[in-house]
């Protein structure tokens, strides 16, 4: 059986933020109360250990980049002799990359982005 909402939770708004969310829940087809509920629940909050992790995901990914300019660098400069199978097996190392940072789950628990 599902807890009983019993609580009542206040908070400040502007007129024009009251309209939008109210029009945003019609359009959704569901109570105000319930899309709040639902954008509350998909909310991250950030502790400073997680972060700590997003910025060391973001300094990841730039590498990353930088890796993907030096290969497309390389390529355009050496377009004659630009073998395929290294430029493609750098590629594929990038991909794996990414694809494991995408997996990394923050320390809070909650998937990130």
């Amino acid at each position: 059986m599902p807890e009983r909402r019993t609580a009542v939770v206040t908070a400040r708004v502007s007129a024009t933020e009251s309209a939008d969310w109210r029009a945003k829940a019609k359009a959704a087809g569901v109570p105000l109360s319930a899309l709040i509920r639902r954008a509350m629940a998909r909310t991250r909050t950030w502790t400073a250990r997680a972060a700590e992790v997003e910025r060391e995901r973001t300094r990841e990914v730039s590498r990353i980049g930088n890796n993907l300019n030096q290969i497309a660098r390389w390529a355009n400069t050496h377009k004659g002799a630009a073998e395929a199978v290294e430029v493609l097996a750098r590629l594929v190392s990038i991909d794996r990359a990414l694809t494991a940072l995408a997996r990394f789950e923050s320390p809070d628990g909650d998937d990130a982005p």
